[in-house]
């Protein structure tokens, strides 16, 4: 990272903190100030944008950057689009988008599971069914929209019902240009059915809360790889505990293998450190989202 000039990252949340750990990122990726705004409304970041870009000149732009959080990826996403519409060259700084997290830790996940699944089946996500429960929430739903770009056929699983998970796979496909279908997992009798010719399962619930058991995993013949990123107990996808990395899953199919949190974790820490250090050492402004988290995640998965 240049240090010819003080590095500052705004950093502008619409949640009433910022969180910690994005702080803690940024700082030890180098970034020399970290300044909060938080309760950002999207309007206010036109203003916000080229308050920022204004005051260091031409040169000193590029040791200043902006990051997103949050929680909600639309919001996100739409922050990022409005920061770049603001800018004026030569005026312009680089943004990245990473609401809670959700953009490197779903690429980190789907990374994790397409390298075993080269690995040890031979092949990637081109073609097989995945499932994704807790896929209304940022992790689930950009994890969703990444299997698909990678050509998987991808549902959206929710434990409120059917309707809701139509709803958010509809909105989510029609906004990422991606086909995803919304799947019931309320109760075990569905949950069961849609295991019957899963490929690949992902879990992104909130934590603590445990999406499947050993019972529903016996339901699960087809079962490749089952990647959880729950780190408090219980885990959110039976037996796969927090260290598994490529560990066999005795209660699936025989051949299913495990991916919890710390392996996720451990690719999603270093995504998220390399695209804070690109922010300043790419030669011209960067707009980072999932789609780059995700193109690092393949790299170091």
């Amino acid at each position: 990272m240049s240090k010819n000039k003080t590095t500052i990252l705004h950093m502008f949340t619409p949640a009433p903190n910022l969180s910690p750990f994005d702080v803690n990122m940024a700082i030890d990726a180098g970034w020399d100030h970290c300044i909060p705004y938080t309760g950002i409304a999207v309007d206010e970041v036109e203003a916000l944008t080229q308050d920022a870009i204004f005051s260091r000149g031409p040169k000193g732009v590029k040791a200043t950057g902006l990051f997103i959080g949050g929680r909600d990826i639309n919001t996100a996403m739409d922050m990022l689009a409005l920061a770049r519409k603001s800018m004026v060259p030569p005026f312009e700084v680089a943004v990245f988008a990473d609401p809670s997290g959700a953009f490197t830790t779903a690429a980190a996940m789907v990374a994790c599971a397409e390298k075993q699944l080269a690995k040890h089946h031979d092949g990637d996500l081109e073609g097989r069914r995945v499932l994704v429960f807790g896929g209304t929430g940022p992790v689930g739903a950009t994890c969703a929209v990444l299997a698909a770009r990678a050509g998987a056929r991808t549902a959206i699983v929710s434990h409120m019902g059917r309707a809701t998970a139509d709803e958010a796979a509809a909105h989510f496909g029609e906004r990422f240009c991606v086909t995803l279908e919304g799947a019931d997992g309320s109760n075990d009798d569905a949950i069961e059915a849609l295991l019957e010719d899963a490929d690949v399962v992902f879990g992104a619930a909130k934590a603590g809360v445990q999406v499947l058991n050993g019972g529903h995993l016996e339901k699960a013949p087809r079962l490749l790889v089952a990647c959880d990123v729950n780190a408090v107990p219980p885990e959110g996808i039976e037996g796969v505990d927090v260290g598994a990395k490529g560990t066999p899953l005795e209660s699936a199919s025989g051949k299913a293998l495990g991916i919890g949190a710390m392996a996720v974790g451990n690719v999603k820490y270093k995504v998220q450190h390399a695209l804070l250090q690109e922010m300043v050492e790419a030669p011209e402004p960067r707009y980072l989202d999932f789609d780059d988290a995700w193109r690092l995640a393949r790299d170091l998965a």
